[in-house]
Formats: structure tokens, C-alpha cells, sequence
């Protein structure tokens, strides 16, 4: 019947014990796998042999490292992709850190990571360094990042935010003001500061200056926090994926380790969100923040081609869902909200019935007799139909109740460990269910789980067996 060749292999994981296996433990190190992708960039140097390409479209079968050749492996690893799908949301960001640390911590090392905007950068720094010190440097480069520049005694910094954990809401709300508008007025350490007054009325700075900000101290941050030729040489062990938005043609970019190498600029262009930073020149052409078009990477995970089985922790900063605005205030909050949450539940949703239905055709080509295969419209049939699994595990941040409209610029110490301290608390408490990892089945092979949900799982779609 349908999908023999899965179904034969499942039972071959089964018998080796993969289907028994538990989830990693603390520190328990995670198997590197061939490049997510399935396919290896074309050979630079002369000389060199052609790599073996797989299928250009269609479902790839299932990677046997992954399958665990008659040995017991972690549940994760039946993945052949376990992406790390990074949302952009400015200081917000550092939730993703704590998110990654999590999986740090329970063994779980992603081969494939892909970010906007600020989860951008977190993407430079975890694949731009080896998975021991990932977390390590993740901390130094949101503690230098999160000072100003100037006047860093201007106030007893440490015993105020040491007491303001447990202030009130209403003087919480002041202290972090004080905090967005030493960001407005001085920028941060390391990674952006004000233009001079003048400058902001030239008629003809051009594309890489007119902005508010400078964001030249970001390229030598990154330079020291992120090894790009470990990016660039070690591909097949995580593939890196960046979005960014042509200012000249207003289309959408990746930008992938697999496809070409990588520097600085790739990772500050998918953050150079006008007017406040400057567009970014790459090769010629300029471009913009990713999150002007898709705030998400998530459809570039699921799109990829040939398909394959995947476990994404998809790991958002801002929610969809929020209260009803009662002020501007708060119109100018919930705006944010909904703009850049980028309709993710939608495209969860699209991308989960998409996979049902190159199920389903899979399902139905098995019908096909042997002797009518070789035909065009068969082979055509091939490239959509698809039996590959994917499970999305979506972890959203939550706003304090004390937060505001300048939470995604508010990159003061304080904030920064508390976003940090969510992440690290929301993956702790997903990871409680072990079960959510396991290999979705081939009735439902598109599901998602969020621990904010109720009960934490929702099956997108299934697709019904047909009565005997």
C-alpha cells in the first residue's frame, strides 16, 4: 500500500530500538548529520570532484544516521533536520538565547538555524561558534551589547535594577524609560549610534547612510563574537539562513551558507530596519530588514527542497493574540504586535494542509500500476508528492505586565536577563513533555505543539485513511 518505502523504514528504526529511545539528557552531545538541505554548494576550487546532488524537488527518504544503525538514539535524531527558526523582535531577543540554552542543556544541538533581524544575529553568534561555547558567548554578546556608551555611572545602575525586580508596575514602567531613551539618545554599546544632527538633513547621504543610527560598531561586534569561517567551512553540520529585503527591488532575499560565504554584512542587513539603520550594500545591491516583508523564517525551513523529516523550534517574539488597546499608548503596542508577529499561526497552518495534501498524493501515486509510472505526468506528480513529517515546536514570548511599545528597544541589563530567563523557562517546561519530539505519524505528519496553549498540542490536519 502507500508509502511502503517509509513505512519499511520505520519498521527497520523500530526493530534497531529508535522507536523506544528517550529523550537526551543534560549535556548529552548531539549527532552531527549530513547538511539539511540535502545539497552541497558547487566546489569553489578546480579540480575538486562534483558533489552528489540529491533530487531538486520531492521528498528526500529519511537520513539512516538518523534512524540509528542498530544502536538506541535520542528521539530528536530521527529528525534528519532539527532547525532552529529564529523570529526578529530587537531587545526582545535575548528570549531566544535563553531558548537555546534550554536545548543546550537536554542535549539537543540544532543542524540548521534561520533568522531575522535580531534572531539574525543570535543565529550568527550559535553558528559562528562550536556548540560548547555557543551559550557562553551568546551571554557576553547580549551583556556588551545591552550598555550605552555614555555615562554608564550615570546612575548606581546595579542597586537599582537589582531592587526594581520588585518594584511596583508603575515605577517599573519609569525605570525602563529611562532605559528606551538612553537607547533613543546614545544608542548601545557595540551596536548602533545617533548620527550627528547635521547629517540627518543632507538631501543626498545615500542608501548606506540615510538613517538615524550608525550601525558600523555592529560589524566589528559581530567580527569579535562570531567565527564566519566556521560558518562558512561547516555547513554540513549547520546550514545558516538569513532574510533580508532588496531596497531596490522590494523582493525578499535569503542569504545560506550553503549557497554562498557569508560575512558581517549578510547578518547586519537582515537587521537594517529603516529609518533608524541604514541599508546594508551587499554585492552591489542594497537591502533592508527581512521583517519588512516576512518577520518569520519559518516557510523557508518547510520550502526547502527535497523535504525532509524535521523537528523546528520555532521560537517567536511577538504574539498575535493581545488585549484590546485602551490608549495610544497601547495602540502603538498592539500595532507592533500584529505587524511583526507575521501571520505565523496562518503560515503554520498554509504550510501543515500543504504537507497533508503532497501526502495524500503520495497515497494515491501508490495506486498507480508499476507498468504506468514511466510517464512525464507521473514524474511530475513525483516532485510534489511528499511523505515527509515535520514537527513545530512554537515557543512565543509573553510581555511583562510592566512592558510597553519601546519593549523592542529597551536594551537595558535588567530586561535582557528577564527575556533571557523566560526562554530558558518556556523550553525547560516544553521539554517536560518528551513525547511532543516523537516522529509525528503518517496520519497526522504535520503537527505543532506550544506550551501556552492549553494543553500544548494542536494537529494541524490529518489525512483521513480511506474505508476498506
Amino acid at each position: 500500500m502507500a508509502g511502503g518505502r517509509r513505512q519499511k523504514l520505520d519498521k527497520v528504526a523500530q526493530e534497531n530500538g529508535a522507536g523506544a529511545a528517550k529523550p537526551a539528557v543534560a549535556g548529552e552531545a548531539a549527532a552531527v548529520v549530513a547538511d539539511p538541505a540535502g545539497r552541497a554548494p558547487k566546489p569553489e576550487a578546480p579540480g575538486e570532484p562534483e558533489p552528489n546532488y540529491l533530487p531538486p524537488g520531492g521528498c528526500a527518504p529519511p537520513d539512516p544516521a538518523a534512524l540509528g544503525a542498530g544502536q538506541k538514539v535520542p528521539v530528536h535524531h530521527e529528525y534528519t533536520v532539527r532547525a532552529l527558526v529564529l523570529q526578529g523582535g530587537g531587545a526582545l531577543g535575548s528570549y531566544q538565547a535563553g531558548v537555546l540554552q534550554g536545548l543546550v542543556e537536554a542535549g539537543i544541538q540544532p543542524n540548521w538555524v534561520a533568522g531575522i533581524s535580531i534572531g539574525a544575529l543570535n543565529a550568527a553568534v550559535i553558528a559562528g561558534n562550536a556548540p560548547e561555547r555557543r551559550v557562553e558567548q551568546l551571554r557576553a554578546f547580549w551583556e556588551y551589547i545591552c550598555q550605552q556608551p555614555w555615562l554608564p555611572s550615570l546612575l548606581p545602575y546595579e542597586l537599582l535594577a537589582e531592587s526594581a525586580t520588585h518594584w511596583p508596575d508603575p515605577l517599573r514602567v519609569w525605570f525602563d524609560g529611562i532605559e528606551a531613551a538612553r537607547a533613543v539618545f546614545e544608542g548601545q554599546r557595540g551596536f548602533f549610534q545617533p548620527r550627528p544632527w547635521p547629517s540627518l538633513l543632507e538631501r543626498h547621504a545615500g542608501p548606506a547612510n540615510a538613517s538615524y543610527y550608525d550601525t558600523g560598531p555592529l560589524k566589528s561586534t559581530l567580527e569579535r563574537f562570531v567565527d564566519f569561517d566556521r560558518i562558512n567551512a561547516a555547513h554540513q553540520e549547520m546550514r545558516v539562513s538569513v532574510g533580508a529585503v532588496n531596497v531596490r527591488t522590494g523582493n525578499f532575499a535569503y542569504f545560506d551558507n550553503t549557497r554562498r560565504k557569508l560575512r558581517a554584512e549578510h547578518f547586519m542587513a537582515s537587521g537594517a530596519l529603516p529609518p533608524g539603520f541604514p541599508a546594508v550594500e551587499i554585492d552591489g545591491e542594497f537591502y533592508w530588514d527581512g521583517g519588512l516583508v516576512s518577520n518569520t523564517p519559518l516557510s523557508e525551513v518547510l520550502t526547502a527542497q527535497p523535504r525532509r523529516d524535521a523537528l523546528i523550534f520555532q521560537v517567536d517574539l511577538w504574539s498575535a493574540r493581545g488585549k484590546l488597546p485602551h490608549n495610544l499608548l497601547d495602540v502603538a503596542e498592539r500595532q507592533k504586535d500584529i505587524q511583526y508577529s507575521s501571520r505565523t499561526r496562518t503560515i503554520t497552518d498554509y504550510m501543515g494542509e500543504q504537507q497533508n495534501y503532497r501526502r495524500m498524493l503520495s497515497e494515491v501515486m501508490a495506486l498507480v500500476p508499476q507498468a504506468q509510472r514511466d510517464n512525464d505526468w507521473y514524474r511530475k506528480a513525483a516532485e510534489y508528492a511528499c511523505d515527509a513529517r515535520r514537527n513545530v515546536i512554537q515557543l512565543i514570548y509573553r510581555d511583562k505586565t510592566f512592558e510597553g511599545n519601546a519593549k523592542d528597544y529597551q536594551f537595558g541589563l535588567l530586561t535582557m536577563n528577564e527575556h533571557w530567563t523566560s526562554g530558558l523557562d518556556d523550553i525547560r517546561e516544553t521539554l517536560k513533555h518528551p513525547e511532543w519530539l516523537a516522529m509525528p505519524t503518517h496520519e497526522r505528519p504535520f503537527i505543532t505543539h506550544d506550551i501556552h496553549r492549553g494543553n500544548g498540542h494542536h494537529d494541524v490536519m490529518a489525512v483521513a485513511k480511506p474505508s476498506a
